[in-house]
């Protein structure tokens, strides 16, 4: 599926494209906590606009680049919302980086973009809910079926979105900028 990887050659451009990443994955999530609850949304869930910033990472830099940037979304929760909301982030955050990165990257995968989306929200809610767990109880798991739904809806919103960015990307007038600063394996 995947034969696009991207390969950052520089490390001048290989470190403007993480900090670009990093803040537009703060920015995604800060915008995401002003608006108000979604009445489709179970309580307490939220789209995962910021998800579509890590995928990418994962997608054309690799995994260290997709957890760099689940790490800095998280700090920056843990900044302006407190430990809960930054050990909730980087649980479900890191779970899904490394599962949608690996399957990003593999050649031939079973999985879309936007399956792979799927698969990216229904981990970071099982990284949310194993960390509610430890800091609650185990009756939070009762919540594992709504929330399987519901990260199966918004992963396949974030996995839409990467899809439709990676292909304006490969298709536009900027993937000639683009690929003359990173190249394709």
């Amino acid at each position: 599926m995947n034969t696009n990887h991207i390969n950052i050659k520089s490390g001048v451009i290989r470190t403007a494209f993480i900090g670009l990443t990093c803040a537009l994955a703060i920015t995604f999530g800060f915008l995401e906590n002003l608006m108000p609850p979604l009445p489709f949304l179970p309580p307490g869930a939220k789209l995962g606009l910021s998800n579509i910033v890590v995928m990418f990472s994962g997608w054309t830099m690799g995994l260290p680049y997709a957890i760099i940037t689940a790490l800095v979304k998280g700090l920056f929760s843990g900044i302006t919302r407190g430990f809960t909301a930054a050990f909730m982030s980087l649980s479900g955050g890191l779970l899904s980086a490394v599962i949608t990165t690996i399957f990003l990257r593999i050649k031939n995968t079973p999985f879309g973009m936007i399956g792979i989306g799927i698969l990216g929200g229904i981990t970071h809610n099982i990284g949310q809910l194993t960390a509610a767990c430890i800091i609650t109880t185990g009756a939070v798991w009762g919540y594992l079926p709504v929330l399987l739904i519901f990260g199966g809806i918004c992963g396949a919103l974030t996995g839409t979105t990467l899809y439709f960015i990676s292909k304006a990307i490969m298709n536009s007038k900027f993937k000639l900028y683009f690929f003359s600063l990173i190249f394709l394996k």
